[in-house]
């Protein structure tokens, strides 16, 4: 009873039941951010376990009034008979548990059986979700393709280099805390937005405009975003059994054409495990908290304030050598979104807390470039702007399967011909391979996504929620169960998914299965093999 209550209000964040991985928050290994917040979210919904509290009551109170004394004589007789009843319970129990006498238990999919994707979180409970995935010690690999030649063909993730020159520009990466693409007034094509800063930038970028998100969560979002590894899986990759193979990221491979590199969090060390995969993705230095150095920024939740933290990133990088990879990871967009009190009236919102707290991050991101502005390395770098995952939403487009996925990225070289807006569908494992597509890296790479700059690639979006794997490609969505393909639609013109066209559209269903099955199948064989270098 518990467990569903709480996602009263975590649903919001993630549009799915509670799945094991939450318990991989717990623990000052991983920076302890559950037990470190669990303060401020009873504070903020108190309600939900007040629900608790009444729901578990109201239970005890009925199960008190239709309990039957039991005065029964317990003899020889009678206690066979018991015994005979407790285990015909526990075959019962056991058979409804699995789901039926199938060979295979039923899990979260298959609640498509009996309903549409949409309405899985309201036909299975999160005390199942969250059993059903306990136990989840690694992928059951899928065999579309008998032939790994054949499967080569249709999707492959080993890059060449390119032969022309390598130009040793400076990357700057900069992954923005729950901006989702419905708060970017450039973007939700409501013109109504809490980023002023962000939007100008847009105007003098390369600015994706059908860009998606490869999870919901920040863990998921940072491995995909710096190393091109997705978390298409029932837990976020870096939690993973498979969270230790071998791996190149930008880090690692700019570093052997002599790049220094930094992450810079202002979070506690530690926290969701971001600084052991910097350290294990190769970079040189991790920047957190511990290292900023001064409580009095100290925002009493996550870190340190965005403004002073973005101004200390400015001020370390200006220190290090050229060339240089840098990613800074912003945190006050987060929940509970508060704002430095010198800024309580500054920034606008609307119905949501979090459009304040987006409007002073976009606030001291502006900062942020005018101090780089100035600095000598400010010319020769190229800027990759995305959100980690989206946030919580009130539009009804921005809740459903799409726009929930929807974000911004965006790639900025000062006084450079990177203009334009290009509905080209891309996603977070692109942005690796587009940096070193820009930049003529000259090595071969492994990167599940395609250059954004490759108008010869065949570009798609993949994520997966309910395990259920969404396909995006040109104006079409895919669900796809893993064996079947349950549902089609045309995004574009049918914003609100309301128009099945599975059986409509069989030569489109069709192409896209066959894709979507070729790339699941490379990402298992990759990490089962640890073939991902």
């Amino acid at each position: 009873m518990l467990a569903n209550c709480i996602d009263f209000v975590y649903f919001r964040f993630t549009l799915k039941r509670t799945t094991s991985d939450v318990f991989n928050f717990l623990g000052s290994g991983k920076g302890n951010d559950l037990g470190r917040l669990l303060p401020t979210f009873l504070k903020d919904y108190w309600y939900v376990f007040f629900l608790w509290a009444l729901f578990s009551i109201a239970v005890y109170y009925i199960y008190k009034k239709t309990e039957k004394k039991n005065n029964l004589e317990w003899n020889t007789k009678q206690y066979i008979y018991q015994f005979l009843i407790y285990i015909i319970s526990i075959v019962f129990f056991i058979i409804g548990y699995r789901g039926g006498f199938q060979l295979k238990p039923i899990t979260t999919v298959n609640a498509v059986e009996y309903t549409s994707v949409k309405y899985i979180p309201i036909l299975v409970n999160t005390p199942f979700t969250i059993l059903k995935t306990l136990d989840v010690e690694g992928i059951e690999p899928k065999k579309y393709f008998a032939d790994d030649k054949e499967l080569a063909k249709i999707y492959s993730p080993y890059h060449k280099g390119k032969k022309e020159g390598f130009k040793k520009l400076n990357v700057f990466i900069i992954a923005l805390e729950s901006f989702s693409k419905e708060y970017i007034g450039g973007l939700n094509g409501r013109k109504v937005g809490y980023t002023p800063f962000l939007d100008s930038l847009m105007k003098e970028s390369y600015t994706c405009t059908n860009a998606f998100s490869d999870g919901k969560k920040s863990i998921e979002g940072i491995p995909a975003i710096v190393a091109s590894i997705p978390s298409w899986s029932n837990e976020p990759y870096i939690f993973s059994q498979y969270g230790s193979n071998q791996i190149n990221s930008l880090a690692s491979l700019l570093k052997k054409e002599g790049y220094y590199s930094a992450f810079f969090h202002g979070g506690d060390n530690g926290t969701m495990g971001f600084d052991v995969f910097a350290n294990f993705a190769g970079y040189d230095n991790y920047y957190g908290r511990k290292e900023y150095n001064n409580e009095k920024d100290y925002d009493g939740n996550w870190g340190i304030w965005d403004e002073e933290f973005l101004q200390y990133t400015a001020n370390t990088i200006n220190k290090k050598q050229q060339p240089f990879f840098a990613t800074l990871f912003t945190l006050t967009s987060h929940h509970p979104y508060n704002v430095p009190d010198r800024y309580k009236t500054k920034f606008k919102s609307g119905t949501l807390e979090i459009e304040k707290a987006i409007s002073y991050t976009d606030f001291a991101l502006s900062k942020f470039f005018e101090t780089a502005k100035k600095m000598p390395w400010y010319n020769n770098t190229l800027f990759v702007l995305s959100a980690d995952h989206t946030g919580v939403s009130e539009d009804s487009y921005f809740n459903n399967r799409i726009g929930n996925y929807s974000i911004p990225i965006i790639y900025f070289m000062p006084n450079s011909n990177l203009k334009r807006f290009d509905s080209t569908t891309t996603q977070h494992i692109d942005i690796m391979p587009s940096v070193l597509d820009y930049i003529n890296y000259p090595n071969p790479y492994f990167a599940f996504g395609t250059s954004v700059f490759d108008s010869t690639a065949d570009h798609f979006a993949l994520n997966i929620n309910n395990d259920v794997y969404q396909y995006i490609q040109n104006k079409y969505t895919l669900q796809f169960d893993g064996e079947k393909s349950i549902e089609l639609c045309n995004y574009m013109n049918d914003s609100l998914l309301k128009n099945d066209l599975l059986h409509k559209k069989p030569d489109v269903v069709k192409q896209m299965e066959t894709k979507a099955k070729a790339i699941i199948q490379t990402y298992q064989q990759c990490l089962i093999n640890n073939k991902m270098k």
